[in-house]
């Protein structure tokens, strides 16, 4: 019994020491080989199946799939690539996916789960890959991109009923085309190229660019005050600089002014006219604080990324600590360590139009058969839910209109139209550098159909010009117009 006993436990040691040659033979050993069939069929998935195409809103072909006659069949093509590059992104041989082509892979190449039908069985048709209709609409797009020209920068804009991105730009951009050929040595070139060109063309600056949000960031910390039952005809005091004990830093008005000529000013007042000291003086108020504004971004989306239809977003970060008055008073103004994405800024003005309601970024509208163009998958309008009342969002609205119509974003003012919105200037550099400049709003300010956000990166050779109020608004009210005009609510400028 002993015997057979060692036997069996002979046998089992010999199999067990089998299984670990053969395990580390495939991890090591053949590795390398099985790395390179799974890249090979990696290509011939890639490109070996007529893709489905990338369209615009009104149909629009963006990217599609060109026959080469090679055994890697289909090449990618994309049409305006620049104007889309940051939509889109890239299919690269060498360098992968980007951007839609990334995020909805599985619907583009076919390889989600898909049953065959009768007619595709009996015409033995060749497989192929879905069509993404996106949301994006070309002449809000072309809208933006007039508008901000060759200033780098990034503007979105949104439906805040819905969360359907209208537009999404950043410039420098630059052609997918250049990572999509089938020759590989001048791919690596041109990717070596990009990669080397300090303005960054790659980076999508609406949904990964971070930004000191400035005082476009007051609408947050005004949110966390109203709803901390800070009424909106409180008056506050209005010194030239607000001491922030028990540092010795003190904050300052934009020119080193008074906001009010010395005299006492409302929250309504001090949000027109985007006083700093006021805001400073609401972060060391116990009813708001550090931990309440916190929160308050935290609630608007902050250190989330807004939804998981959209490729490459970065979360907007809002580090403020509790215990640190001082340093809650310099975020209180978006300054110190706020960072925050075009996109996130044009959610939060979608959020406060929406009347307090925000709702899912999104850049699909639906998923199309590329044969028969039948739906084979639509996209419905999804809530991020919300972070202030809807007592809070009027106030907040009424703010916003007051900054408009006779505050710091005159500029982004339309004729017959209510334009709400909040400008930012948010010093980026040291000893007076560059600033970045801002502005966000929604319109009309009692029904909106779409909010905006628009940045410009370190703005220099303008001198007291480089405002919000005095650079990003235009831009901001070209978009809109646009925007307008294509929902009929409006005309264009």
């Amino acid at each position: 019994m002993t015997r057979q006993v060692r036997v069996v436990a002979l046998a089992i040691f010999l199999m067990f020491a089998a299984l670990f040659v053969q395990v580390n033979l495939i991890q090591v050993v053949q590795a390398e080989g099985y790395r390179e069939r799974d890249a090979a069929r990696q290509l011939v998935r890639d490109y070996g199946v007529r893709r489905g195409s990338i369209l615009l809103a009104d149909g629009t072909v963006i990217a599609r799939a060109e026959d080469t006659g090679e055994q890697l069949r289909f090449a990618r093509v994309y049409d305006q690539g620049p104007t889309y590059a940051h939509t889109t992104g890239f299919l690269s041989r060498v360098f992968g996916k980007t951007g839609l082509e990334a995020s909805q892979d599985d619907a583009l190449s076919g390889s989600g789960v898909q049953i065959p039908t009768l007619a595709d069985l009996l015409e033995e048709r060749e497989p192929t890959g879905d069509d993404v209709v996106t949301t994006i609409r070309p002449r809000v797009q072309q809208a933006a991109i007039d508008a901000l020209g060759e200033r780098r920068g990034a503007i979105v804009a949104l439906d805040p009923r819905t969360g359907e991105i209208m537009a999404m730009w950043g410039f420098p951009t630059y052609d997918p085309n250049l990572l999509a050929g089938t020759d590989e040595e001048q791919v690596r070139d041109n990717w070596e190229a990009l990669n080397a060109d300090p303005s960054e063309p790659l980076i999508n600056r609406a949904t990964q660019g971070f930004y000191p949000p400035g005082s476009t960031f007051k609408i947050i910390t005004t949110a966390a005050a109203l709803e901390a039952g800070v009424a909106p005809d409180r008056t506050f005091d209005d010194p030239r600089e607000q001491p922030l004990p028990p540092s010795s830093a003190v904050i300052r008005n934009f020119g080193g002014g008074l906001c009010n000529g010395g005299q006492p000013l409302t929250l309504r007042e001090a949000f027109t006219v985007s006083c700093n000291t006021t805001f400073a003086q609401l972060a060391y108020d116990p009813a708001v604080g550090g931990d309440r504004i916190r929160a308050q971004a935290e609630a608007f989306g902050f250190g989330t990324r807004l939804g998981d239809q959209l490729p490459a977003v970065e979360p907007s970060v809002v580090p403020i600590p509790g215990d640190d008055p001082p340093v809650a008073a310099q975020s209180a103004l978006g300054q110190r360590d706020v960072r925050a994405t075009p996109l996130q800024m044009a959610a939060v003005a979608g959020a406060i139009g929406n009347g307090g309601v925000m709702t899912v970024p999104r850049l699909v509208r639906q998923i199309e058969d590329q044969v028969d163009g039948s739906v084979v998958r639509q996209f419905q309008p999804g809530e991020l839910g919300r972070p202030i009342s809807r007592q809070t969002a009027d106030t907040l609205r009424d703010f916003m209109l007051s900054v408009v119509e006779e505050g710091t974003g005159s500029a982004a003012a339309i004729p017959g139209v209510r334009v709400a919105g909040k400008t930012g200037t948010a010093e980026t550099g040291v000893d007076g550098g560059p600033p970045t400049v801002w502005f966000t709003g929604f319109a009309p300010a009692d029904n909106p159909t779409v909010a905006v956000a628009v940045v410009l990166e370190n703005v220099s050779g303008v001198g007291n010009e480089a405002t919000g109020g005095r650079l990003a608004a235009p831009i901001a009210r070209e978009v809109i117009a646009q925007a307008l005009a294509e929902t009929q609510a409006a005309p264009a400028p």
